[in-house]
């Protein structure tokens, strides 16, 4: 039972309620320091995942190839891309609120959905809970995003609410993925992936605050390949040493 995801969808869908009915009583001030707050929520999260790692060097390889996997595919590119098409969908039955111009509605909605969507810690925790149902990272990311939901839906409405779908079916999706890879796996690989996650939910914590915009998106493969780098780490290059 995906209780993490399932979770994480309502906190978006109600979130998004929430935000559409009371946003035009949060102050600009509020929803910015709010933001500061998620920020460094999500890099406590980071560091709490870090911190076990069994293979510095095969995290360490895992982020830089990882990366420039995505920055030569142009992940992040395809994901804004997809979040468009979705964004025009959508348009299609709800327009933007009468104080937003239609085209600063389809930017912001597009940035909402690759938020909410194709996040490192929402991909992270949906194939964490799959492995071993470990449904915390989803369960605390849940608590920003119920208020990350409101605060867009301040100024979106409650198109944001619909973003819970497709976010629902893309988790279950690697839900039921990251069943077929746990049976290959062992303690120290999934402690190493975990690394790996953190390391992006540190970096998408640096993004929300401003302080450096990481290409997050361009960095998810990292989490693809940390495994296989974790295992022939372990089993050919520390032998030889």
């Amino acid at each position: 039972m995906p209780i993490g995801i399932t979770v994480n969808a309502l906190s978006v869908l109600l979130g998004g309620i929430f935000g559409a009915l009371g946003g035009k009583k949060m102050s600009k001030g509020f929803k910015e320091s709010l933001n500061m707050a998620f920020g460094v929520c999500s890099m406590a999260m980071g560091i709490f995942a870090i911190a076990p790692m069994k293979n510095m060097a095969a995290v360490i390889f895992s982020i830089i190839i990882g990366t420039a996997i995505g920055l030569i595919f142009h992940l992040g590119e395809w994901i804004n891309r997809g979040a468009s098409n979705m964004q025009k969908f959508i348009s299609k039955f709800i327009h933007a609120p009468a104080a937003l111009d239609q085209k600063t509605f389809d930017a912001t909605l597009v940035t909402v959905i690759v938020l909410f969507c194709a996040s490192g810690t929402g991909i992270y925790g949906a194939l964490t809970e799959g492995m071993n149902g470990d449904a915390t990272i989803l369960i605390s990311k849940s608590i920003l995003d119920f208020f990350t939901a409101a605060i867009f839906a301040a100024n979106l409405g409650y198109v944001v609410s619909l973003i819970a779908v497709p976010q629902f079916v893309i988790f279950i999706i690697l839900f039921f993925a990251a069943h077929l890879i746990y049976p290959l796996t062992n303690p120290a690989m999934i402690l190493d992936f975990k690394a790996a996650g953190g390391v992006l939910m540190l970096a998408s914590g640096f993004r929300m605050v401003q302080i450096v915009m990481f290409p997050t998106a361009d960095m998810i493969p990292a989490m693809i390949v940390a495994m296989p780098i974790s295992w022939f780490w372990m089993a050919i290059i520390l032998p030889i040493l």
